[in-house]
């Protein structure tokens, strides 16, 4: 696995950049993440973020934009507005989860 060194945090990702470590992940690291993607993360980012990284262990993969709709309560259309174009692979992306089943 590649590993890539962001702020000064060394972490392992496949070949897309999604971290493949779930323990090398923090907060301070997906503000970094999400600066890298033009995401400034506010609270509405950081209930879906927290709610991703609180439910992957008990799943063992990634949520589907659907799940985290139902379960987090916060509507499609306001997932796409917080993380543009692709939300799911965007949410993974800065909760240093793997790319959701699905996502091309």
């Amino acid at each position: 696995m590649p590993v890539l060194t962001i702020g000064s945090a060394d972490i392992h990702v496949d070949a897309e950049g999604f971290l493949t470590e779930y323990g090398e992940w923090n907060e301070p690291l997906a503000e970094q993440l999400a600066a890298q993607i033009g995401i400034e993360l506010t609270d509405e980012h950081w209930k879906a973020i927290r709610f991703l990284r609180s439910d992957f262990p008990s799943h063992g993969e990634t949520a589907t934009l659907r799940r985290v709709s139902t379960l987090a309560g916060i509507p499609i259309k306001q997932l796409f507005v917080l993380f543009p174009v692709k939300p799911a692979k965007k949410m993974a992306y800065v909760a240093g989860l793997p790319k959701p089943r699905g996502c091309v």
